[in-house]
């Protein structure tokens, strides 16, 4: 149960990284424009070496920006509900934590997941058509990276929650 939860925290913890990264970084698309290479991310974009903030109120960069943090912000709750699952309080008997924190990452993916491909859609769809030489960069790779590590975090915490949920079984009798 504890190697369980201890292969989930770990991924979790990396996958909080990894989405913090993506959201602030500026490397999501790289092009070229008017002859330069051009790169932009969810909040500022950068050409001829220097960079502007994004002061379009578009809906699929909010979209993608509300949803990457509301991803981090879940998945920070699940590595909290995760440490808390290593202590046994008897106060908390009815509430399992593992489980809790399982389900944290898995709302975590889920927000990842929308924010990734909103982003994915409007980009290939629009922007690819508008910029003919461009591809996605290291910043919107991280996000997808960072949407499996919290989709592992979740399923080694639910299975550490079935392994204590069977030696609970099997101690009653």
């Amino acid at each position: 149960m504890y190697s369980f939860m201890g292969g989930g925290l770990f991924c979790a913890i990396v996958g909080n990284i990894l989405l913090v990264v993506s959201t602030a970084t500026d490397y999501w698309m790289q092009y070229r424009l008017s002859g330069n290479y051009a790169h932009q991310g969810l909040w500022r974009y950068c050409m001829s070496n220097k960079c502007y903030m994004q002061t379009d109120s578009i809906a699929y960069w909010n979209a993608t920006r509300a949803f990457m943090i509301l991803s981090g912000m879940s998945c920070f709750s699940g590595i909290v509900a995760g440490i808390m699952s290593f202590a046994h309080f008897s106060s908390f008997e009815r509430f399992n934590r593992s489980f809790a924190a399982g389900i944290m990452f898995f709302i975590s993916t889920f927000f990842v997941l929308l924010g990734m491909a909103i982003y994915t859609g409007v980009t290939v769809n629009f922007l690819g058509r508008r910029f003919g030489d461009w591809r996605f960069s290291w910043s919107y790779i991280l996000g997808w990276v960072a949407m499996l590590m919290t989709f592992f975090a979740g399923i080694f915490y639910i299975c550490a929650y079935r392994m204590c949920e069977c030696r609970r079984g099997t101690n009653q009798r």
